[in-house]
């Protein structure tokens, strides 16, 4: 007995001391990039355009493509994954045809980003000649974090007690009415999480973008989906890389990443609130 109380201590300290390390370093990343944007991140900075000189450089257009970007993203990504996941779970019958696309995209949910930004460029950038517009880069990272939302919401839609899908049938309602009524608002919370997790990830990837052929240059501010574009990430990497000749830049993607995080801190917010809502309701 008291060797089985020992271990557990000792596996309890270890997984604390695991925390407080992830934790530890977390802070310091925090703190080293918070330090380097004091006296960068202002209202020039944010409302200005980019510029060759570091003094005047602001992010106006990267924080307008990387709105775009998410405004093309967030529809098609929860259009096409709850759909899928509404079909794979209430319509496809189970069989190999379904163990077969099911198994597909959990492997395409480990996909490296970098494959999806090759394939983007395939498609959309050279097939379709969408180029490198804000349609185009929409569109590629739709497909990086669709299988997330897929899984997510599949999960949430099995767990939705069987009774409540027979009580409707037993009321009379048809199969589209008791998923429309009562399964999808049950696994809303579990659905909108998925959705959390994949935007987050597509407002912070940076190799698809690269592929794509992204650039960090200096443009007008978009404001349209067929317009070029570039985002927050993509800036971040330019100016990190560029910080190697010009020791400014490493200020200025500093200040950068705190408006990123500041985006995904509000982005999240906003659906965590959407998902309480519907969770204390059903």
């Amino acid at each position: 007995m008291k060797y089985r109380i020992l271990k557990n201590k000792l596996i309890k300290n270890i997984f604390l001391l695991s925390t407080l390390f992830s934790l530890f370093v977390l802070g310091i990343l925090i703190y080293r990039v918070a330090v380097d944007s004091i006296g960068w991140l202002d209202w020039q900075f944010l409302t200005s355009k980019l510029s060759m000189s570091a003094d005047r450089a602001g992010i106006k257009g990267v924080i307008a493509g990387t709105l775009w970007l998410m405004a093309v993203v967030a529809p098609i990504t929860m259009f096409l994954g709850i759909g899928t996941a509404i079909y794979l779970e209430e319509y496809a019958k189970r069989g190999k045809f379904q163990a077969f696309i099911q198994m597909n995209i959990s492997n395409l949910a480990g996909v490296p980003s970098v494959i999806f930004g090759l394939l983007g460029l395939t498609v959309f950038g050279r097939m379709f000649n969408l180029g490198s517009s804000i349609l185009a880069g929409g569109l590629t990272m739709s497909l990086l974090v669709l299988p997330i939302v897929v899984v997510a919401s599949q999960e949430a839609i099995r767990a939705v007690p069987g009774f409540l899908r027979e009580a409707s049938y037993g009321m009379g309602a048809t199969k589209w009415q008791t998923t429309k009524n009562i399964v999808l608002p049950a696994a809303l919370p579990g659905i909108l999480t998925g959705v959390i997790l994949a935007l987050s990830r597509a407002i912070g990837e940076t190799a698809p973008l690269v592929v794509l052929g992204i650039p960090a240059l200096i443009m007008p501010v978009p404001d349209h989906i067929m317009d070029d574009f570039t985002a927050l990430p993509m800036q971040i990497y330019y100016w990190t890389v560029d910080s190697v000749l010009t020791a400014e830049y490493a200020n200025l993607a500093a200040a950068t990443i705190v408006v990123l995080l500041l985006v995904l801190f509000v982005m999240n917010s906003i659906a965590i609130i959407i998902r309480n809502k519907f969770q204390k309701r059903y």
